[in-house]
């Protein structure tokens, strides 16, 4: 199981983490504090705060062909950056 925090900031990009993810065959999900939800469904992203960072599982367990460290590597495009905390 592969987590990392991701920021979809635009419908654009949501369009396009929605593409990626249908591309490949292993269950990815994300999940918010109340959440969680299908990462292929673009209703189901829509109905959640995109205005916050959003935790994206992969469950790679199953997958064979070594699709997951391709995915995993697509998605450093959504990362969120780590800001400074302010003193």
């Amino acid at each position: 199981m592969y987590t990392t925090s991701i920021l979809l900031s635009s419908i654009e990009s949501v369009k396009k983490f929605v593409t990626l993810t249908n591309s490949y065959n292993f269950p990815v999900d994300l999940v918010t504090d109340k959440y969680k939800i299908d990462a292929k469904s673009i209703m189901g992203i829509f109905s959640l705060d995109l205005s916050k960072p959003l935790t994206i599982e992969v469950d790679d367990s199953g997958d064979t062909k070594g699709n997951a460290k391709e995915f995993i590597h697509q998605l450093q495009q959504f990362q969120c950056e780590k800001v400074p905390n302010k003193v």
